[in-house]
């Protein structure tokens, strides 16, 4: 079962893909966002395709948006593979960095990027999204914190290195939050159809080209390590996003071009689908 949305943007409708066929979401909800998903929207869909009250929809021609409408908060976790720390220059940190990113950040699948205004090292980062389903403060365990995720979901952390390294003071989140450079989805695969989101194969490419090769087991904090300890600082709600980390293969290695307009990103997190984003200019 995977979760989708559908529909020009801000006008999307919910969808389920179930068995290669897409059923409307909308007796149940407008929206696949934090309220549903902490009423055990999962759950409420199950029973609904089970007793075949779900009505089936052609989406052909239709665009795909973000899975999860407009999170409350977009919380990321920077260098959490070893190698990727390896090739900014860093040593693995020794606990998870956070960093946040505007959620407006959000778009979909297959939209355009765009390339900020003066920006001349835009770069690309294939992220495994975890999406909260349930209020996380304060855990108690790390085995507390598989309870609190609703799904996983494909993401690109689409970054600006000048913003956010060249800028006196540290500026991560400038170089984060411009316009579009969030790309979610295909779908929202719920967490219980993913049962270790360790063993993820991970990958991008910049006009066909392989860029990021690696899997979610090369992550310096495991998916539970980073709910956890995220919570021991700050509230995690339903509808948030959590960013996991990038492996190697990013234009900040000095290893590729950084991206353009008329470029096209491709990302993808094996089970979780396949996002292919051109860029275009702000």
């Amino acid at each position: 079962m995977k979760l989708m949305q559908v529909g020009d943007p801000g006008r999307e409708r919910p969808v389920v893909l179930e068995d290669g066929r897409h059923y409307d979401l909308a007796p149940l909800t407008p929206a696949v966002d934090g309220p549903f998903l902490a009423r055990d929207g999962v759950r409420r869909v199950r029973t609904a395709l089970a007793d075949g009250v779900l009505r089936e929809i052609d989406v052909v021609g239709m665009r795909i948006g973000a899975p999860i409408t407009r999170p409350g908060a977009v919380l990321c976790i920077g260098q959490n593979y070893a190698a990727h720390a390896a090739e900014t220059g860093d040593p693995p940190p020794a606990e998870p960095i956070l960093f946040h990113k505007s959620p407006n950040t959000v778009v979909g699948p297959y939209d355009q990027v765009l390339i900020p205004r003066g920006s001349e090292r835009t770069d690309w980062e294939v992220e495994l999204g975890v999406v909260i389903g349930k209020r996380a403060r304060y855990l108690e365990a790390l085995s507390d914190a598989r309870a609190c995720i609703a799904g996983y979901i494909t993401s690109d952390d689409v970054s600006e290195r000048s913003f956010q390294l060249g800028r006196p003071g540290g500026q991560w989140s400038k170089g984060k939050s411009c316009e579009t450079f969030n790309p979610v989805g295909p779908w929202l695969v719920p967490a219980d159809e993913v049962p270790d989101p360790q063993v993820l194969e991970i990958r991008s490419w910049v006009n066909g080209e392989p860029r990021q090769d690696s899997k979610t087991s090369d992550m310096v904090f495991t998916v539970d390590e980073i709910i956890w300890h995220l919570s021991q600082f700050l509230v995690l709600e339903p509808g948030d996003l959590v960013n996991t980390g990038t492996p190697e293969g990013v234009a900040l290695s000095g290893r590729f071009a950084y991206l353009r307009a008329g470029d096209v990103v491709e990302t993808e997190v094996s089970g979780l689908g396949r996002q292919r984003n051109e860029c275009g200019q702000a």
